[in-house]
C-alpha cells in the first residue's frame, strides 16, 4: 500500500464516526477549547482524547496547546487536501471503460 492510500485511510477513518463528525461541525465555526468540546459532547476527556487523535492524524484538525488545554481547529489545508482525495478517488471518466465492449 504507498503513503498516498495510508493518508487516504487514515482521512476517511476520521470521517467514519458520527462523534467525529459532530466534532467537526463544532469546530467549523472556530478554534474550541477541549474543554468546550468535552461539555459540548457530553463525553469524558479519554473519549474526546481518543476522538481527537484521529482527527489531528488525519490532519484535517489541528491542536494547539494553552497551558494544561489543548485548542482545536479545523486545519485549512488537511480539508482541502482531504476534499481533493475524494474527488479524485470517486471522478469517473465517461468512456474510460474497456471491459465487455
Amino acid at each position: 500500500m504507498t503513503n498516498e492510500y495510508k493518508n487516504d485511510a487514515k482521512i476517511f477513518k476520521a470521517l467514519c464516526d458520527e462523534k467525529r463528525l459532530q466534532i467537526l461541525k463544532l469546530l467549523k465555526n472556530g478554534e474550541k477549547c477541549a474543554c468546550i468540546l468535552i461539555e459540548e459532547m457530553n463525553m469524558g476527556q479519554s473519549a474526546l482524547s481518543y476522538h481527537m487523535k484521529i482527527l489531528c492524524e488525519s490532519n484535517i484538525v489541528k491542536a494547539r496547546q494553552d497551558g494544561k488545554w489543548t485548542h482545536y481547529s479545523i486545519n485549512a489545508e488537511g480539508s482541502k487536501y482531504a476534499s481533493k482525495r475524494l474527488m479524485e478517488i470517486t471522478d469517473s471518466k465517461k468512456g474510460n471503460s474497456s471491459c465487455c465492449k
